[in-house]
């Protein structure tokens, strides 16, 4: 089993800045990546950030230049700095870790979500 928890968002004035972080236990054999997902009411998820097992990131167009994701030497912690954040960035926000079997496999596990909100 893998648990993934989120922690970290809450209310921002435009702006302003947060850090989430995500943690990850478990199984885990090696983590193959861990990104962050968001989702606004009446939007579909999408992908914000990801980090790979190289270290190497990729982010949405949206928030380029103002997040920044990183993650622990164990791999099994990421931190999503959100600067300059926008009132378009209000929604929750889900970790993912994409955990590797000793198969190879690899598994997708997802947080619960946890809400950041930006508002005057």
């Amino acid at each position: 089993q893998v648990q993934v928890v989120e922690s970290g968002g809450g209310l921002v004035q435009p702006g302003g800045s947060l850090r989430l972080s995500c943690a990850a236990w478990g199984s885990i054999f090696s983590m193959s990546a861990m990104a962050w997902h968001r989702q606004a009411p009446g939007n579909q998820r999408e992908l914000v950030a990801l980090i790979a097992e190289d270290e190497s990131a990729d982010y949405v167009d949206s928030v380029k230049g103002r997040f920044i994701i990183t993650g622990d030497n164990a791999k099994t912690t990421s931190y999503l700095q959100m600067n300059d954040l926008k009132p378009e960035d209000t929604a929750v926000y889900y970790c993912r870790a994409d955990v590797r079997s000793r198969t190879g496999m690899v598994f997708s596990h997802w947080g619960h979500g946890i809400q950041v909100t930006v508002s005057s």
